[in-house]
């Protein structure tokens, strides 16, 4: 076992580490939560990851995302986001894809050699494709719920979607995984009422604004965003998927 995993060994022990060493996770979204996850995992010993993202750094990522720094602007984030993991371990062994998970993409992925799926990708449609295909193939999956327009990460919560309330997000989830015939799923959500956009600062993000209604997507997908709970949403992700597999 590697050296960085020894302060972790003493509170896990010798056989937990084993198993995260040789355990494969697939982490879809490398944004404000999927980074911290990211980082999590990779700090955790987790030996075999599979990194999903199709976005490239701005510098509106900077005040929450990990992986975004002044000299990774521009840089794709799997490529940065494998380096950041190889500097850390350089023994993981880290896959990845350029791509959206999308019905589309779907045929691209083979989850039945994964032993857990993280979803911290954005758009609903995507999210349930996901989880819809790691249930198909017998795969555990936790799903992050909305982070953004949020402060408090106090008021996170693991649990099962259909035991969650106030996220906005959740509400959406919870009508259309039962549409779909979707069994229940673990997720990371928030009880706290997401904040009011304040209209009169909506000119700091005119540019964004714009290449967005450019694309055909509203003002409403712009919300705000502090690092606080994306990133205590993505630690949360993580020690869930950590604590199930030295469970198993």
């Amino acid at each position: 076992m590697s050296d960085f995993t020894a302060r972790i060994q003493l509170i896990l022990g010798r056989e937990a580490l084993k198993k995260l060493e040789t355990a494969r996770v697939a982490l879809f979204g490398l944004g404000g939560v999927g980074g911290y996850a990211l980082e999590a995992l990779v700090r955790s010993g987790v030996g075999n990851l599979l990194l999903v993202d199709n976005d490239c750094f701005s510098i509106s990522n900077l005040n929450r995302q990990i992986l975004a720094l002044r000299s990774t602007l521009g840089c794709r984030k799997t490529e940065t986001a494998r380096e950041r993991a190889l500097a850390i371990n350089p023994d993981c062994r880290v896959e990845i894809r350029d791509c959206l998970f999308l019905p589309e993409t779907r045929d691209l992925f083979d989850f039945s050699g994964f032993d857990y799926v993280i979803d911290a990708i954005d758009t609903v449609t995507a999210k349930l494709c996901l989880i819809r295909a790691a249930q198909e193939a017998g795969v555990p999956v936790i799903s992050c719920m909305g982070t953004g327009n949020k402060t408090d990460p106090s008021q996170l919560r693991i649990d099962r979607i259909d035991r969650t309330s106030v996220d906005p997000l959740a509400r959406v989830m919870r009508r259309e995984y039962k549409k779909r015939g979707l069994a229940p799923f673990s997720v990371v959500y928030s009880t706290e009422e997401p904040m009011n956009v304040r209209e009169e600062e909506k000119a700091v993000i005119a540019e964004e604004i714009s290449l967005r209604a450019a694309q055909g997507l509203s003002r409403k997908d712009i919300p705000g965003s502090a690092v606080f709970v994306p990133a205590a949403a993505g630690l949360l992700l993580a020690q869930k998927v950590v604590t199930d597999l030295i469970a198993r």
